[in-house]
């Protein structure tokens, strides 16, 4: 690819990714520029003692409180961005999350399109991502109008134990839809793959699914170590330039179409920095939108411990149940999801427990169940992401967290009730992320939704966003497919227009 591209995508996450898969059949020269490298396959990659103990991927990045304390943030700079890491979960958002939810603390706003106008590209991310599941064990789960390809992750004697002993109570458990082949994970080391790096270990995220799709066409190309500094639009709107920094050179493309999947975050910021005489408060912000309405679910873990317990499973993330999804059991509000975490080990929670001795971690978790507690955190336009010179400010103010905590209260009765005499349970704060979205929202109207219905920016013809900051909501699941199906009706919309349209 020798001349000027016709589309530049920022960002080879899930929302970059699977775009440039989506538009890879046009023949359209695509050049896919994203800041960090890829994750080669060396035995650190499963250590856990350098994954959790000494942090050995995470960023050397500072974001700032909006009191100016700095704080390490959780997210990642690779080829694949955070999917790297991803526990591999692939739901589908409920029917009902498209449509206006009433929490205890506020309201989650309707979709600006139902359900069942995503619905056929949810099937083709599944496809694309190649998605173990099955249908029919959980009362919540939306229409399918196409079955998952391959048959469940097997569950391992451990699990299956728990997972009886969970419906014997009258809960829904149900396996969760995981773009894993388990026996190629398995065959690198007996680890779990939660929060563990993907070097096409057969985890199925962005990279390894998506972007190895669109790299057979000879029209796509990525370019690592390419940090993206500036968008410049002309005085019509249109983004006339892309600069970019690559081995210590500052360079601009002028693409005729931009895609921005930087990340719910780091697109926000890329807009706000690019402010100038004619935006002066960034680009796509004419409705004061971009960076606002941040969410980021209200989790916790949940450990449960038995002596009479043997916990000998490798992996163990292979069921959730929404059981306290569309209310909290009676008629109230909801709740949220409960899902299995990727297995605990002594090392693992050492890094969350340093004065602890690694061997008595190791009695414990030998005796433990590991579950995360996932509830939504509804849209406020005071959570918002910000810059102040060189630095990123976040400014989260949590929403829901009573009902998250009702949710963790009663999944700490129910574990006690089937045999777990010792629950304990630990919330995830801001430098763990779990799941930021919503920063730059999709909408019908322009005065509130910097994105039309098609992730295209209302005051730039030629600008889409498209990764986790469009979701309008959170929900309670966890949010990749959502993100990558409306990648592909993205994908097929532009792929219909004019590349200059």
């Amino acid at each position: 690819m020798n001349r000027t591209p016709d589309i530049v995508i920022i960002g080879s996450g899930i929302g970059g990714a699977t775009v440039a898969a989506g538009l890879a059949a046009t023949g359209a020269e695509t050049l896919i520029l994203e800041a960090g490298e890829r994750i080669a396959d060396h035995p650190v990659n499963r250590d856990q003692r350098a994954i959790f103990q000494r942090g050995h991927f995470r960023p050397k990045e500072t974001w700032y409180e909006a009191d100016g304390t700095g704080f390490n943030p959780g997210n990642y700079y690779n080829v694949g961005g955070n999917s790297k890491f991803f526990g591999a979960v692939l739901s589908r958002y409920r029917r009902e999350d498209f449509e206006e939810i009433h929490h205890r603390e506020g309201v989650s706003p309707a979709w600006p399109f139902p359900y069942e106008e995503l619905e056929p590209w949810y099937g083709r991310a599944e496809k694309l991502y190649r998605v173990r599941g099955a249908l029919g064990d959980d009362p919540t789960e939306p229409s399918h109008s196409t079955p998952y390809d391959y048959p469940p992750v097997r569950e391992e004697p451990a699990i299956a134990d728990v997972r009886a002993r969970l419906k014997a109570k009258g809960l829904h458990p149900f396996s969760l839809p995981l773009g894993v082949d388990i026996d190629k994970w398995l065959a690198k080391a007996p680890t779990p793959w939660d929060a563990h790096p993907n070097s096409d270990d057969g985890k199925m995220d962005a990279e390894t699914a998506a972007l190895s799709q669109a790299l057979q066409h000879d029209n796509v190309r990525l370019q690592t170590g390419s940090p993206v500094i500036k968008l410049e639009a002309d005085a019509d709107g249109r983004i006339s330039g892309v600069t970019y920094r690559q081995a210590g050179e500052t360079r601009t493309l002028h693409p005729k179409l931009v895609i921005l999947s930087a990340g719910a975050v780091q697109s926000a910021v890329l807009l706000l920095r690019s402010a100038s005489d004619r935006f002066p408060e960034g680009l796509a912000n004419s409705s004061g939108q971009v960076g606002r309405n941040f969410m980021n679910h209200n989790s916790s873990a949940v450990i449960g411990v038995s002596p009479r317990y043997r916990n000998t499973s490798i992996y163990q993330k292979t069921f959730a149940f929404n059981d306290f999804y569309l209310s909290d059991g009676n008629g109230g509000p909801p709740l949220g999801n409960v899902q299995l975490l990727g297995r605990i080990s002594g090392k693992v929670l050492k890094g969350s427990l340093p004065n602890v001795p690694e061997w008595l971690l190791n009695r414990i978790t030998g005796h433990a169940i590991d579950f995360y507690a996932m509830s939504e955190d509804v849209p406020n336009p005071e959570s918002r992401v910000m810059v102040d010179g060189d630095r990123i400010v976040l400014k989260w103010h949590r929403t829901n967290w009573d009902a998250h905590l009702s949710l963790v209260f009663k999944l700490k009765d129910i574990l006690r009730s089937i045999g777990f005499p010792l629950v304990l349970s630990r919330p995830f704060d801001k430098r763990t992320p779990s799941h930021q979205c919503g920063t730059i929202r999709i909408g019908r109207d322009p005065a509130s939704a910097p994105l039309d219905i098609y992730c295209r920016a209302f005051d730039h013809q030629n600008l889409f966003v498209v990764d986790a900051s469009f979701l309008p909501t959170s929900a309670a699941v966890n949010p990749a497919l959502t993100v990558a199906s409306q990648a592909l009706r993205v994908a097929d919309h532009i792929a219909s227009k004019d590349l200059r349209a």
